[in-house]
């Protein structure tokens, strides 16, 4: 029995150790950051995602799923993922550009907490539909992967402070993240992931491009290489659904007039031929 009891503890543990990864991050950005500051501030939120990544799995193979588990982990992504990286960008890019900076950063983790809220929301509905494929906007370790890891790619190639005219393009490029965590853009989950030829066949592909980018730029850039692949895969798959739900409903409402036109023809006592 004691042994059951310790085995609903260790997913939690996963999470709290994403908690104390997002404390000190914020620990590490308050006050005169120096650039290694942040970049280790950076280092921590990145491990944080590792223990983010596992509770769940954890939790799943010692089947101790339960819905304090749950809460813990929306609580711990409030603080690791919206929290610590809207300070990290804040004291890396934004402050000098003073209250609009603020809001910008402030944007990032308002939005990263209504995004939890309706996941959470969205999961309870569909408790009982099973796993679903994709994800209802960006996942919000997702955007804050975005942005650690453009900050230890710039620290591996510049460990100076940020250039002057390096922080709006930042500034534009928070807000683009905080307005795709509150949007509907479809991420994948890639829980239905199985090894298969064309899996294998993915894998190697993006293996190819870290290397390419390791090799041709620098290693720093190698992580953000990936995030924003990610990224785009998601804005891309969504183009195509929405141009494809378009191209649909043009067809079903041609198909609509022309049922209209029939009936008419019908009703007025005209036959085919004479409505051609």
């Amino acid at each position: 029995m004691k042994l059951r009891q310790l085995m609903f503890v260790l997913p939690n543990l996963f999470t709290v150790s994403s908690i104390f990864c997002g404390f000190y991050s914020m620990t590490l950005s308050a006050g005169e950051a120096t650039p290694s500051q942040l970049y280790q501030a950076a280092l921590a939120i990145f491990f944080g995602i590792f223990f983010d990544g596992f509770d769940g799995r954890v939790a799943r193979l010692t089947k101790t799923q339960s819905q304090f588990g749950v809460e813990l982990d929306s609580l711990a992504d409030v603080i690791t993922f919206g929290a610590a990286p809207a300070l990290l960008a804040y004291k890396w890019a934004l402050a000098p550009l003073g209250f609009a900076g603020l809001f910008v950063g402030f944007m990032f983790a308002a939005c990263g907490a209504l995004r939890l809220a309706r996941f959470n929301v969205i999961a309870q509905r569909s408790a009982h539909g099973g796993a679903s494929r994709f994800f209802v906007g960006l996942p919000i370790p997702l955007a804050a992967g975005v942005l650690i890891s453009l900050v230890i790619a710039h620290h591996g190639t510049d460990p100076n402070p940020l250039p002057e005219s390096a922080r709006v393009p930042v500034a534009v490029a928070v807000v683009f993240l905080s307005l795709l965590m509150v949007s509907t853009v479809r991420y994948r989950t890639f829980k239905d992931l199985r090894l298969t030829r064309t899996s294998a066949v993915i894998f190697a592909v993006i293996l190819m491009v870290g290397i390419v980018v390791a090799t041709q730029s620098h290693p720093s850039w190698v992580l953000a290489a990936y995030f924003m692949v990610y990224l785009v895969l998601g804005l891309g798959e969504s183009v195509l659904l929405l141009r494809n739900h378009l191209v649909s409903k043009k067809a079903a409402a041609q198909a609509a007039l022309l049922d209209d036109d029939d009936d008419d023809a019908e009703d007025d006592g005209i036959d085919d031929e004479e409505v051609l």
